[in-house]
């Protein structure tokens, strides 16, 4: 079993794009390091130089660039509160993160939605900027290279976890159509004297190519070490450090994701995999302007997150007494983002 280290372990993908009969060897060892990443770390590097262009994110980028350049009132024109509070765009400190307001402004998309209600949670439609004009065009293309990548992550932890056929049908079944999210972030400068963070910890592919920007706290327990920042420590109960998670060409960062649900824990991986893997709290701290593209590959919004049976065959008799709670995912949801902005007037 390696130990944890001060940097992420860094996954080629590559092996599960091709269907290759002799690719079979190295699909397995791809997933059992995608295993050991998300039980040991919660994070790691995915290499994606085989999928996409490095080109397309980077040009991605720039359209956020030209968008949250643009004056407040044109980009006040899809903002939050014209549909149903979830999709759109939101002001600089408009999204909250443990109570406190977070330095950034951005963008928020969800799946699509058939008879859209802006009176109902997150049943709204998506507002996509008028400028710059290529903007909806370049990041639908994106929306669905992502989905299509978020099924073949989901197949290498399946078998990583040493699931059937029938077992890893079922799962798919729980995700096919995912209620995906996607937001565009600007992160102006972080100032001094700012009572928090760019965002603040929480526990998405993300991708940033700032150094310094993305952290991760590396859990040792017992191991209280000084901030790499200067910062507040904000670990929680939690014990361990924060490591920078720094860009590296042709990778994005990977992370199998948290939030909150009635004051208590809810993790998706932890659930599915009776706490086996564990989400890991992350922030972004930006000391210099940039922007970043998360895309979140999230259950269908109907599905039943449940202990699944090949997470419980690695786990003691103790752990199977121990299970974590299932939930409906849609349900979940309605409630998180209830409390993620605070509301501005419609003047």
């Amino acid at each position: 079993m390696p130990s944890q280290t001060s940097s992420l372990p860094i996954i080629d993908i590559a092996p599960f794009l091709s269907d290759k009969p002799e690719d079979q060897e190295a699909r397995r060892l791809t997933a059992n390091a995608v295993h050991l990443a998300c039980r040991d770390y919660g994070f790691f590097y995915l290499n994606l130089s085989s999928y996409v262009d490095s080109a397309e994110p980077e040009y991605l980028t720039t359209l956020g660039r030209r968008f949250f350049s643009l004056p407040q009132e044109e980009k006040d024109r899809i903002r939050l509160a014209n549909e149903d509070h979830a999709r759109g765009y939101a002001r600089l400190k408009e999204n909250v993160t443990n109570g406190k307001a977070d330095n950034h402004e951005g963008i928020d998309f969800y799946r699509p939605v058939e008879k859209p209600d802006k009176t109902k949670p997150l049943w709204g439609e998506n507002q996509w900027p008028a400028k710059p004009v290529d903007f909806k065009e370049k990041y639908e293309v994106w929306v669905e290279k992502m989905k299509k990548l978020g099924l073949i992550v989901m197949e290498a932890m399946a078998m990583g976890l040493g699931m059937t056929q029938d077992e890893w049908k079922e799962l798919r079944s729980q995700v096919d159509d995912s209620f995906w999210v996607m937001r565009v972030i600007g992160y102006p400068p972080l100032p001094n004297d700012h009572d928090g963070f760019s965002c603040g910890a929480h526990k998405f592919l993300y991708a940033d190519s700032t150094p310094s920007a993305l952290q991760v706290l590396l859990r040792q327990p017992g191991l209280v070490g000084s901030d790499i920042t200067g910062l507040p420590s904000e670990k929680g109960s939690e014990s361990g450090v924060w490591i920078n998670a720094n860009p590296i060409p042709g990778c994005v960062v990977c992370n199998i994701g948290e939030s909150n649900f009635a004051n208590a824990e809810f993790l998706v991986w932890e659930i599915w995999t009776n706490g086996l893997y564990k989400s890991t709290l992350h922030r972004v701290v930006h000391r210099s302007s940039n922007y970043r593209v998360p895309f979140f590959f999230e259950p269908n919004f109907n599905a039943h997150v449940k202990p699944l049976p090949a997470a419980l065959r690695l786990q003691d008799g103790s752990a199977k007494q121990q299970l974590k709670s299932s939930v409906v995912y849609g349900e979940f949801l309605v409630n998180k983002v209830g409390g993620n902005f605070d509301r501005y007037s419609s003047d």
